[in-house]
């Protein structure tokens, strides 16, 4: 049985890595949500998923010359001076707008939505009673070598975060390690699949729970995980006709845009 309904930023409702993406999932009753760990040049962790502020907020029209605007050549100050909400209502990335499922109401208020910090996610969770997965991500140059696991984990510890309330994946393994020996009463999640044309890599099955590309995977697989105690969550699955063949399966969890559509699934 599925038990995590995950959804990643609600992208498909909300602009995501957002606290609108985050407050309307918890709304619509996903059981955790999940985010992208970056860092800004002086230091602060936020969340963002690209390398590039450009898709998801209006930096090139602000900072015309700085191109190709990665992330860690902004200083905090210069990120959250960004409107990260109004690409969301003039692209319509799901169609979600054109169908109505996004009422103008809610479009209105994603105008100036900003980019939010780590410690602002933290928080949210925290008082929502919620869980967070946080994925740790490659960081570009020049804060490749930044180190991110002890500055989550210690703003996990200032927030006096319940380790329940916490989970770490990254696709960099040693990461996870690093975390497992700090902190071993967060749980951790190994991340597979990040090339779409390469077989999934399981290694030696080190790990408990690992979250896998879900078009490298098939039910006879998630089976036999399963019976040796090695839960599987699939990102990133929209289709309804693929979560029920994955929730009959036995998948642990599934990370979806469309947290509602599961729901439903689910509850029927």
């Amino acid at each position: 049985m599925v038990t995590n309904i995950a959804h990643r930023g609600a992208r498909s409702l909300a602009p995501e890595n957002t606290l609108a993406a985050a407050r309307k999932a918890f709304e619509i009753g996903a059981d955790l949500w999940e985010t992208d760990v970056a860092v800004t040049a002086d230091g602060t962790l936020i969340l963002f998923h690209d390398d590039s502020l450009t898709r998801t907020t209006d930096v090139a029209v602000r900072f015309p010359d700085r191109a190709p605007w990665t992330f860690t050549n902004f200083t905090l100050a210069e990120i959250r001076s960004l409107d990260a909400g109004s690409w969301f209502v003039e692209t319509d990335p799901f169609g979600q707008i054109a169908s109505g499922a996004v009422p103008p109401a809610e479009q209105a208020t994603y105008q100036g939505e900003q980019v939010p910090t780590l410690r602002e996610a933290l928080t949210f969770t925290r008082g929502a009673g919620w869980r967070v997965n946080l994925e740790l991500k490659r960081l570009p140059p020049p804060l490749d070598r930044f180190p991110v696991v002890e500055r989550v984990l210690a703003l996990v510890d200032e927030l006096e975060m319940p380790p329940q309330q916490v989970i770490l994946s990254a696709f960099n393994h040693n990461w996870l390690r690093q975390a497992q020996a700090l902190r071993p009463d967060i749980a951790v999640q190994a991340l597979i699949g990040y090339w779409e044309d390469k077989p999934l890599d399981w290694g030696d099955l080190e790990f408990d729970t690992y979250n896998a590309r879900s078009t490298l995977i098939d039910e006879a697989q998630i089976r036999t995980l399963a019976d040796k105690g090695i839960g599987v969550n699939l990102f990133t699955v929209n289709d309804e006709s693929d979560m029920r063949r994955f929730v009959a399966a036995g998948v642990a969890g599934l990370f979806t845009d469309f947290p509602h559509r599961l729901k439903a699934l689910l509850q029927a």
